[in-house]
């Protein structure tokens, strides 16, 4: 991205980022009513709203209108925002698109330990349901305070939700397994698809899912594949995790795409999810039941059409 289009200064170690592509295709597939995007981000174009130094990149302006017209496009009724890194903890904006939308949109947030109960109340208030924690880039918040703030969340309905390298899980699962509330792994493991199903990695995945009420998000496949564009061999990874629980889990566009060499094609991810799940009714499990129930939102879905 240019500079005279972010309010943002980049640096040697904050590159700017690409700008997703203007158009999305129509749905190849029929959207089921009430359809979730599980995973996507705003930015605001304001400098007001300040990225952190530590920050591992800088992305375009990604603002709310630009979002639900994805949104839009994509058939979806509605849509999780989840805190991107570049803001650290200050969840301004996300909070703020929530607001205007509590209905349509819920959140998961990036906080400290050191967080009062008013601002984690306000939070739920707001329409946030989990915190999440990034160890891939800077910005994120450390595994060190994960107990803690699994005790506190725990009474709230939160889950927590893990952007990492599934080839660190084995040795994380002793804590992972311990915690009071579930865990959302981002990415479908956001390790390479290369390394086979039956890498301890995807293998410790797979355990948590079916045997400790874990989730994952069957997202970023262009982050996971060597198959640009079209990320082919992704398929058999995600249709393991379908096998595996596919009362656990949420699909998610990724927008708007940051932190890659190369920019995907929103539509071409969203139709992809039909490969993955060819079923129409499992379709629906995964896009409208299963975030109904991990984010809680309201019984009767809005419009897909909706924008505002």
């Amino acid at each position: 991205m240019h500079p005279a289009h972010s309010p943002h200064p980049a640096s040697d170690t904050a590159p700017y980022c690409l700008p997703p592509l203007a158009d999305i295709g129509p749905p190849g597939f029929a959207v089921p009513p009430g359809a979730c995007d599980a995973h996507a981000h705003v930015v605001s174009a304001d400098a007001g709203y300040p990225m952190v130094d530590s920050r591992s990149y800088t992305p375009p302006p990604a603002p709310e209108d630009k979002y639900l017209a994805m949104l839009a496009a994509n058939g979806m009724s509605r849509g999780v925002l989840v805190q991107i890194s570049v803001y650290g903890t200050d969840n301004r904006v996300m909070l703020d698109s929530l607001r205007r939308h509590p209905d349509r949109l819920r959140g998961v947030a990036v906080v400290s330990d050191d967080i009062s109960d008013r601002a984690l109340q306000a939070m739920h208030d707001a329409g946030v349901r989990g915190v999440r924690f990034n160890v891939l880039f800077g910005g994120g918040v450390s595994l060190d305070i994960m107990e803690r703030l699994a005790a506190r969340i725990a009474g709230m309905g939160w889950h927590m939700q893990f952007l990492l390298d599934a080839r660190d899980l084995p040795a994380l699962l002793p804590r992972m397994r311990r915690l009071p509330v579930p865990g959302v792994i981002d990415h479908m493991g956001h390790m390479p698809v290369k390394e086979g199903v039956s890498h301890p990695g995807f293998q410790a995945l797979l355990e948590l899912l079916r045997h400790h009420g874990w989730w994952s998000k069957l997202s970023g496949a262009y982050r996971i594949s060597d198959d640009f564009p079209d990320y082919r061999d992704v398929v058999p990874w995600a249709r393991a995790l379908v096998d595996a629980a596919p009362d656990r889990l949420v699909w998610g566009s990724d927008w708007p795409h940051v932190a890659i060499p190369r920019m995907p094609d929103t539509g071409v991810l969203r139709d992809q999810f039909a490969q993955w799940v060819p079923d129409a009714a499992m379709r629906k499990r995964i896009l409208v039941d299963n975030p109904a129930r991990l984010y809680d939102f309201p019984a009767t879905p809005p419009h897909a059409s909706t924008r505002g």
